[in-house]
């Protein structure tokens, strides 16, 4: 099942630099993890904003659920998440 994914990032005021710093390369280790895994196959900056576009490959909703809530910066991400389904008029 495929699935689009609009996240946008929204960092609390106050939060510690350092900590911060910890939690982003934590993220950017489990989402490359997510990504060698073929879960995650499209991870798309937004540009001008803390905000990605991305499609998730996997074989449930509740999968998807997992996959999403298990990165490190889940309590920060507005995420909207849309269902694909291959389009008639598509070549591949």
């Amino acid at each position: 099942m495929l699935f689009l994914a609009q996240m946008d990032v929204t960092i609390p005021h106050g939060i510690d630099p350092d900590e911060l710093a910890k939690l982003k390369e934590a993220e950017k280790q489990r989402a490359q993890e997510i990504q060698r895994s073929g879960k995650w196959p499209h991870l798309w900056r937004v540009a001008g904003r803390y905000a990605n576009v991305s499609v998730f490959d996997v074989d449930s909703v509740d999968e998807l659920h997992e996959l999403l809530s298990s990165l490190p910066m889940f309590p920060f991400l507005d995420v909207t998440v849309t269902p694909l389904s291959r389009h008639p008029s598509a070549l591949a």
